[in-house]
């Protein structure tokens, strides 16, 4: 019985057995990291890019055009500074023919610039939402981390207390830090990082159980390497698509919640002011005079999909599974 294959001619893969990564890396004659192809997954991710793009645009916006702290910006006005209110406080951006005008926002009631106004809202905002984030994340990765490695009576210990912050309600304790730290920006972000941490715990506490029994960590425990060396190399990087998505969505929730309990009248207090602040303060100037409930409304709409869709690039790039059609 003859065979028919051509020894010489290569065998041709079948479509679906190998990746767009590893086509890629065949054709190139290219290798790539882990790293390498996670951050290709999520350049190739659009709505991610565009919300990415997006929101570094509102940042650049927010923080160049009234300045921060002793930098100046390039806006002429600030928000504290009253004017004789013009056109009854009326925007005078115009789309067609396009002009920015003096007060591009309008004038609120005492003729404060509401460009400026919104602009220093959307600094302590997104201060207090990135702030949140980073905070509740450290908290949430090395309390999970510790308790799913560990277990035992630390794991019993951590989790009743994860269970205490849980049963509380969250907006409650943030209404309580923000009639308490109001004044003091930096001091509600912190206040409020330190309640927003459970959930993240949880999840990474999951992770961990479950790569603590995998033979890469059972080596390193066999070769005497330390617990805590063991958790910060081996453990949390593989752990790190879900740290890093939820990071993206602490920080999306943050900004609503700040804009929840300024809104109640719990949160950032005159002189200073924030987005929900805003929203608050002009609420019943919804129907007179629309664009001082709009504007702050549109950013803090605009920067919390954008928050959400770059977490969902992340989870898509750090997920081969996911299609990157």
């Amino acid at each position: 019985m003859s065979d028919n294959t051509n020894p010489t001619q290569p065998v041709q893969p079948e479509a679906d057995q190998y990746s767009v990564e590893d086509v890629i890396d065949q054709t190139t004659d290219k290798s790539y990291s882990q790293g390498q192809l996670v951050l290709r997954r999520f350049l190739r991710h659009k709505a991610a890019m565009v919300a990415l793009i997006t929101l570094i645009l509102i940042i650049i916006l927010a923080f160049t055009s009234i300045g921060y702290g002793p930098i100046p910006g390039w806006w002429d006005k600030d928000y504290l500074t009253t004017s004789t209110v013009q056109n009854g406080g009326a925007p005078t951006l115009s789309l067609w023919p396009f002009q920015i005008g003096e007060h591009p926002f309008g004038q609120d009631t005492i003729g404060k610039d509401y460009f400026a106004m919104v602009m220093r809202g959307t600094q302590v905002s997104l201060f207090i939402a990135f702030t949140v984030g980073i905070i509740a994340t450290f908290l949430g990765t090395a309390i999970g981390a510790i308790a799913g490695y560990y277990r035992g009576i630390t794991e019993s210990l951590l989790m009743r207390v994860t269970d205490l912050f849980i049963i509380i309600p969250a907006l409650v304790l943030a209404a309580v830090f923000g009639r308490t730290f109001g004044s003091n920006v930096p001091m509600l972000a912190v206040m409020l990082g330190v309640i927003s941490w459970t959930g993240l715990a949880r999840l990474v506490r999951g992770e961990v159980l479950s790569l603590r029994e995998r033979e890469f960590v059972a080596a390193a425990r066999a070769i005497g390497t330390p617990s805590p060396t063991i958790i910060r190399r081996h453990v949390l990087p593989n752990a790190l698509g879900t740290i890093v998505v939820n990071a993206t969505l602490l920080i999306s929730s943050a900004i609503l919640t700040e804009t929840a309990i300024s809104f109640l009248g719990f949160g950032v207090r005159a002189p200073d002011t924030s987005l929900g602040l805003l929203i608050q303060t002009y609420q019943n100037a919804l129907t007179t005079r629309p664009w001082l409930f709009w504007w702050p409304g549109i950013f803090i709409l605009g920067i919390a999909l954008c928050v959400n869709f770059i977490g969902d690039g992340l989870r898509d790039a750090f997920d081969p599974r996911q299609s990157m059609d």
